[in-house]
């Protein structure tokens, strides 16, 4: 990699994700009703969700035919869904079980708090809040963060909201990372470093993460179901494309340049109305574009 060619783009965020399910009224119920993502627009094929009317976070997609997905293919992890405050996670736990829909499991990761659960046709969920970035814990050296599963103190989480379950996230909730099942763990690290520019953050067994601008992760990678795996086929429930917002125009054409310029040669992408899209050694479709003109939460999460 010519050494002029800095990293991806510090401000990128994710700004949507699409998924691809086999009901879409089952989905939209679920994500709406459970979740808390609000009802943008739909019509008969598909449904557009958020907490902001004008930046859908969300797009599911109705598959005519579904079938199962494959054991062992490669696909989705989970979409997580970052809150501002444990106040707004602790909200959102509560709206769940209200819904008696089934938590997976919770973990304290020491730079978050999680829980994790299922959409109707099995795809995984995220949801979790940060905690203060000043006090993630460091590996020798200083670069990345240690990240660790420990069990989630649920009750002191819980006692941040002690109310009637709100019916849907707060402003200010946003796409924080996606997880991703992969084949092969560093082939999959070196695309995402060498290629798009993410910096690798951390790594477990079998996994690593990798993010933009000092975060824990924007995604994240394992072979823990998946290694030697392929992509499940197109009639299968999953993943169809992640939404990567740069903070401009000059983000968007840095990384094309770097593309080009990828070992091996140019990377098959397609380059559209100010929009680049590509795939991963996985066949996850990725899409860049500059980040629209509108308020940034005062927050500031990413």
């Amino acid at each position: 990699m010519a050494p002029e060619l800095a990293g991806i783009d510090p401000d990128l965020r994710i700004g949507s994700v699409k998924l691809a399910v086999s009901d879409l009224s089952r989905s939209v119920d679920f994500y709406e009703r459970v979740l808390g993502l609000p009802l943008l627009s739909r019509d008969e094929d598909s449904a557009r969700l958020g907490v902001d009317s004008e930046q859908p976070l969300l797009e599911l997609t109705a598959l005519e035919n579904a079938t199962a997905v494959p054991p062992g293919s490669t696909g989705l992890f989970h979409v997580a869904w970052l809150h501002p405050t444990r106040a707004d996670l602790a909200a959102t736990v509560r709206r769940v079980a209200g819904g008696r829909w089934p938590i997976d499991g919770a973990s304290d990761h020491g730079v978050s708090e999680a829980l994790y659960l299922s959409d109707p046709d099995g795809l995984g969920i995220e949801i979790y809040a940060d905690r203060p970035s000043e006090g993630w814990a460091r590996p020798p050296g200083g670069h990345g963060v240690v990240m660790v599963t420990l069990p989630l103190d649920l009750d002191s989480l819980l006692w941040e909201d002690s109310g009637e379950p709100a019916p849907a996230m707060p402003p200010g909730a946003v796409v924080g990372h996606v997880h991703l099942k992969v084949a092969d763990v560093p082939r999959a690290v070196a695309f995402y470093r060498e290629t798009l520019g993410f910096d690798e953050q951390a790594q477990l067994p079998s996994a690593a993460f990798l993010s933009a601008g000092g975060y824990h992760h924007h995604v994240g990678l394992n072979s823990w179901q998946s290694r030697g795996g392929s992509r499940p086929p197109d009639s299968a429930p999953g993943l169809r494309a992640v939404e990567f917002e740069l903070g401009g125009a000059s983000g968007l054409a840095a990384l094309e340049r770097r593309m080009a310029e990828a070992p091996g040669g140019a990377l098959p992408s397609h380059a559209e109305q100010g929009r680049l899209s590509t795939s991963d050694p996985d066949g996850h479709r990725l899409v860049f574009l500059p980040r629209a003109a509108r308020p940034v939460a005062a927050d500031g999460v990413p």
